[in-house]
């Protein structure tokens, strides 16, 4: 029984091979799905979609942000189990960046990679500085300018040598910043020189843009047609015995104000985030109940218990709600709506309706098929049995 649960989640492959995982920050579920309406012009991705497997749609964990949504991706677990709740860690820690892979309370992919005496490598994918990776070139920057990282860090960092090996095959590849299109080179030069087992490619230039414009726009589009053409020039150098999964780690919204809880129902004992408000008693649910109920409010659906139990099991609330359209919460003002320039953001509540992530399977004997949505925690499993390894 077990056997055919592993060929049915590596999409019916009889034997195992390497894998390629390339992860497009902030790449909504609705690109592809209403590519067409949208006017994009990804001919490299809607082959992916035509040819392979695709989900309709991923159910994202909470927080629906970069580097816990990233590290569930490939542990198969949730955020306060893996142990990486957000893009930084609490103030109470230093409040710097989840740098290193020590932080880690699971085992991921490149953890059974090694432990099968598979060779893994790892472009720009969060957590990575340490990791037991054979190829690094971890997420870590010193400065960055919207998606670029500067290039110093992460070689510093990195595999030693690394930076200097991709630079003789490609001598354009070693200016200030690591942009999408340096990790694409990174990412051809591992398939044709090195050939691992595991690669987990994290391209981020998208997710800027949107957070800069505003997702759907005609910067974002650009922007995710150029990726496009970045992965049509990985796919003329992918060996023929690998697959490829094509993931992202959340949805996008647009966004234009902000409303203050702590400044419309003073004194309510509450948890606020951006993506979701926590009552912590009845008096502070009968309010934003009674919020909830008014046009223009602030507060929008009432989360139901089963999904706060789902997301977030270790968080005591009475009752929990999410923002209408286009608006986050906030608790860092005195006034109690904030209008601000027309932004893209996430970190949304992982039920709010069509707010969701990417999966496709592509490659040799990959069948062709549309899967139903699914969660995030169902990724990592399916990674780990195309690529014939054993997750914790």
């Amino acid at each position: 029984m077990r056997i055919l649960l592993l060929l049915a989640l590596a999409g019916g492959l009889a034997e195992p091979r390497p894998l390629l995982v390339i992860s497009v920050d902030g790449l909504d579920h609705r690109y592809l799905r209403d590519a067409d309406q949208l006017g994009l012009a990804i001919p490299n991705l809607r082959r992916i979609l035509r040819e392979g497997e695709w989900a309709d749609g991923v159910v994202g964990v909470y927080p629906t942000v970069t580097w816990p949504s990233h590290t569930t991706m490939i542990t198969g677990v949730r955020p306060d189990q893996h142990g990486i709740e957000g893009n930084r860690r609490p103030a109470s820690q230093g409040g710097d960046y989840y740098w290193t892979a020590n932080l880690l309370k699971v085992k991921t992919l490149w953890h059974a990679t090694r432990a099968a005496g598979l060779k893994s490598a790892a472009i720009t994918w969060p957590v990575t500085v340490n990791a037991d990776i054979d190829y690094n070139l971890p997420e870590a920057f010193s400065r960055r300018n919207g998606g670029f990282m500067d290039l110093d860090t992460i070689e510093a960092r990195g595999t030693p040598g690394l930076v200097a090996q991709i630079s003789k095959a490609y001598p354009a590849f070693p200016h200030e910043w690591m942009d999408d299109r340096s990790r694409a080179l990174a990412t051809i030069f591992l398939l044709k020189q090195k050939r691992p087992d595991l690669i987990l490619l994290h391209l981020v230039d998208h997710d800027s843009e949107a957070h800069e414009r505003g997702p759907f726009t005609r910067e974002a589009k650009a922007m995710l047609e150029y990726i496009d053409e970045l992965i049509g020039e990985i796919l003329k150098a992918l060996p023929r015995e690998y697959a490829l999964a094509l993931v992202s780690d959340h949805g996008f919204e647009r966004m234009d104000q902000v409303v203050n809880l702590p400044a419309v129902l003073k004194g309510q004992n509450m948890q606020v985030t951006a993506g979701a408000v926590f009552a912590k008693d009845e008096a502070a649910a009968r309010a934003l109940r009674g919020l909830a109920r008014k046009v223009d409010s602030g507060v929008g659906r009432e989360i139901p218990k089963e999904e706060i139990t789902r997301f977030t099991p270790r968080i005591q609330a009475v009752a929990a709600f999410e923002p209408p359209p286009h608006t986050l919460f906030g608790a860092a003002s005195d006034k109690p709506l904030v209008k601000q320039k027309v932004r893209g953001e996430h970190g949304l509540w992982p039920g709010r309706k069509d707010y969701r992530s990417v999966f496709a399977l592509w490659g040799s004997g990959i069948k062709t098929r549309k899967l139903p949505e699914m969660s995030m925690l169902e990724i990592a499993p399916r990674l780990a049995a195309i690529a014939g390894v054993k997750l914790p």
